[in-house]
């Protein structure tokens, strides 16, 4: 008896991988530099006083926001109910954008210190989310008793308090 070898054509199962069905296009997105430039996320790491320093954003955050340069921005803090802190915004001309007046109460009410890693989320309407996390790199959890949303009318910085 003589033996027959079969041999795959690479029709059926296995076939391609990455390639969509009958197109012969790759399914991989665009590279990065094709894409349009959205940031919605930055963190900060303190490496400063924030009590006696302006702080200065990333640069990508200046660069997106050139030409709509907001005067100030609204920090909630998330876990800390509702209460809005205005914060005036810089822009010193050189594409470097930095929180100025009114970041010192939010630091001195969320605990922000020397090591601390500070993530901003945009929410829309100038709003930006913060989460505190400490030098260890855990996140600061906290809840507030205040029930005034209004910080401009207050001067005392009442912080919200760690549930322990």
């Amino acid at each position: 008896m003589a033996s027959t070898s079969r041999t795959r054509t690479g029709r059926g199962r296995g076939r391609g991988r990455g390639r969509g069905r009958g197109s012969g296009s790759s399914s991989l997105p665009p590279p990065p530099s094709t894409l349009p430039l959205i940031i919605e996320e930055f963190f900060i790491v303190v490496y400063e006083d924030p009590l006696v320093k302006k702080v200065r954003t990333p640069k990508k955050i200046a660069d997106y926001l050139d030409g709509k340069e907001p005067a100030k921005v609204y920090l909630r803090a998330a876990d800390c109910g509702p209460r809005l802190w205005t914060v005036e915004v810089l822009f010193d001309g050189q594409g470097r954008m930095y929180l100025d007046k009114g970041w010192e109460k939010f630091a001195i009410a969320h605990g922000v210190d020397f090591g601390c890693y500070v993530h901003f989320k945009y929410e829309g309407d100038d709003v930006l989310t913060v989460k505190v996390f400490d030098g260890t790199m855990c996140r600061r959890y906290y809840y507030s008793d205040d029930e005034d949303t209004d910080d401009e009318s207050d001067d005392d910085v009442k912080p919200c308090i760690h549930p322990l």
